[in-house]
């Protein structure tokens, strides 16, 4: 076993580490000027407070002052309030009475999910990554921002909560009312045995716990025969930086840099060192990355893709290379402010490019180029500038300057069942989702067959005549037309042929939704992961993984010999 966790922190956005009281000494930091500078900012203050013809609320007064001056910082500092800060809090420690998702808000946009919980409420019933939230309880929240969305989600355990979304593709809004429930904090969502050598484990989030989870089930992986092992990361939105340096450090042996951090302060400047022992440091690793890995998934693929450790797989990830560290202020409330850039072991910097106080910007310069790195990767990389380039331990080329570029892109396949009009409509709406909900919990035959049963009914289940029939007349009654005429997917007209072609795809679906609301969600991924085209691509690609742990392997015993530290 490796390190043990250390120095953690409750992390309110992506990645940060322990921060403490704000206490240092103005006037040892850049001279008097900052003196004079709050001075002003105080007679100020005082003036308002004491002569403008209005009353005016002192604290609303230093909230708003304390948001303009970090508006117009880097994308990622925040202020959090001292009544939400418990809400932050709650989501890295204990469990929290909650709906179970992640969510965020770009700058002048509309609250969009990101992901849910695994079991949670909203997945449950029927809440999918993508929905823009509008409105909570009918109050609108176009605007709002997240915290506050927060304290209008939260509640009590077993109250209801009402929640309007919109969903692309779905042309009017859909109202869900989710049963808030004790949220557990698990941040390892499945780990599973594809084949007699390969396993798989799905991490969806770096937590307090994620380290031991990880040792945990890789332990328990090995006893079934593990040989090789795909790490997905794909919609990791990051969390706890130390626990996503551990994880990494786990896959790594020898010596050298995991990562390092850099600050205007010296006391941010910290190095993390490979460390002996990992549970899973020898043999053959594939790490599944997309769009919506970001931060401490970012760490681990990067880390392991510099000291050529494992084979990245999927997508370009978000590109955050940026720590926050809290600092509570006398009333508790907390600013969580950028504080130091994270370089991977080769020296590159993955943060996308960002000008102070242009979130709008920022946002719109992430996701530009993104379906050029997926459809035409080579083109993008051949604009890359040189600055931007870097060699890992073995001489490949990996870039920095905007996420994580993955050593094998697995493009969207437009020929393929899954890719077709009705399938990806049918995911949209969630259609499939809310009719294995009314069917599992009405059909009692069915829970009774399969309880206690999770590896039969994921090798032997399949989707009866009858319960087709049902699911086709289910998405008759909610929007779907089975035509004879030209299709619109706009409208969910669709031909019967369309239906035909498409139904083994859509029953592979509807099984792993069946085994989701049986076994919980860790029984998703056997089902759905044999169409998932990522994880498909990734099972061809064992050679190459396999020659870069040897790689890894021959410099582990390399830096023995030299003694590396």
């Amino acid at each position: 076993m490796k390190r043990s966790l250390k120095r953690y922190t409750i992390p309110a956005l992506l990645v940060f580490v322990l921060g403490g009281v704000l206490g240092m000494s103005l006037s040892g930091r850049t001279g008097d000027d900052p003196k004079r500078q709050l001075k002003k900012i105080q007679e100020t203050f005082m003036l308002i407070t004491q002569q403008y013809v209005e009353d005016v609320d002192p604290e609303q007064l230093a909230e708003g002052a304390i948001q303009a001056m970090i508006q117009d910082l880097d994308p990622h500092t925040i202020y959090i309030d001292a009544e939400n800060v418990p809400t932050v809090q709650d989501q890295y420690v204990g469990s929290f009475g909650g709906i179970g998702i992640w969510f965020e808000v770009p700058a002048n946009d509309t609250a969009r999910v990101t992901s849910t919980f695994p079991d949670g409420p909203s997945e449950q019933i029927g809440i999918m990554a993508g929905d823009r939230m509008i409105a909570v309880d009918d109050d609108n929240i176009i605007g709002v921002a997240s915290l506050k969305i927060q304290n209008k989600i939260k509640g009590p355990v077993d109250s209801v909560v009402k929640l309007t979304i919109t969903r692309p593709g779905v042309a009017q809004p859909l109202e869900f009312n989710i049963t808030r429930a004790k949220i557990p904090l698990f941040s390892v969502d499945a780990s599973y045995m594809i084949d007699e050598q390969t396993g798989y484990l799905r991490i969806g989030r770096f937590a307090l716990t994620t380290a031991q989870e990880f040792r945990d089930h890789v332990g328990r992986l090995k006893s079934e025969g593990l040989e090789r092992l795909i790490v997905d990361l794909r919609g990791n939105p990051g969390g706890v930086k130390e626990a996503a340096v551990n994880v990494a450090d786990e896959m790594l042996d020898g010596s050298g840099i995991i990562l390092s951090t850099r600050g205007r302060n010296p006391r941010e400047n910290e190095i993390d060192r490979i460390t002996k022992g990992g549970t899973f440091s020898h043999k053959p690793v594939i790490i599944l990355v997309d769009e919506s890995s970001a931060s401490g998934s970012e760490i681990v693929a990067g880390a392991l893709q510099d000291h050529d450790r494992a084979l990245i797989v999927g997508r370009r990830t978000f590109g955050k290379g940026l720590v926050q560290r809290p600092f509570q202020l006398s009333d508790k409330s907390i600013i969580q402010m950028t504080v130091a850039r994270y370089y991977m072991p080769s020296g590159r910097l993955i943060q996308t490019p960002y000008t102070n106080g242009e979130m709008q910007a920022y946002y719109e310069e992430k996701f530009s180029n993104y379906e050029q790195t997926v459809l035409d990767p080579q083109a993008y990389l051949a604009d890359i500038p040189d600055s931007l380039k870097y060699t890992t331990n073995h001489g490949r080329t990996v870039f920095g300057g905007g996420g994580v570029m993955p050593d094998v892109v697995v493009a969207p396949d437009t020929l393929s069942t899954l890719s077709s009009p009705l399938v990806q409509s049918m995911l949209r709406t969630g259609v499939p989702f809310l009719f294995v909900r009314e069917i599992v919990d009405q059909d009692s035959n069915l829970r009774s067959t399969w309880n206690d049963r999770k590896e039969d009914f994921i090798e032997q289940y399949v989707v009866p005549q009858h319960t087709w029939d049902r699911f086709l007349a289910f998405a008759l009654e909610n929007g779907y037309t089975i035509s004879s005429e030209e299709s619109d997917p706009r409208n969910g007209i669709f031909s019967s042929d369309e239906f035909l072609e498409s139904r083994s795809i859509l029953a592979i679906i509807l099984k792993a939704r069946i085994a989701q609301r049986l076994f919980r969600s860790e029984a998703w991924y056997p089902v759905f992961n044999q169409i998932d085209p990522i994880v498909q691509a990734a099972l061809k690609q064992w050679t190459n993984a396999e020659t870069l742990s040897a790689y890894h392997d021959l410099g582990a015993r390399r830096s023995a010999v030299r003694g590396d530290r």
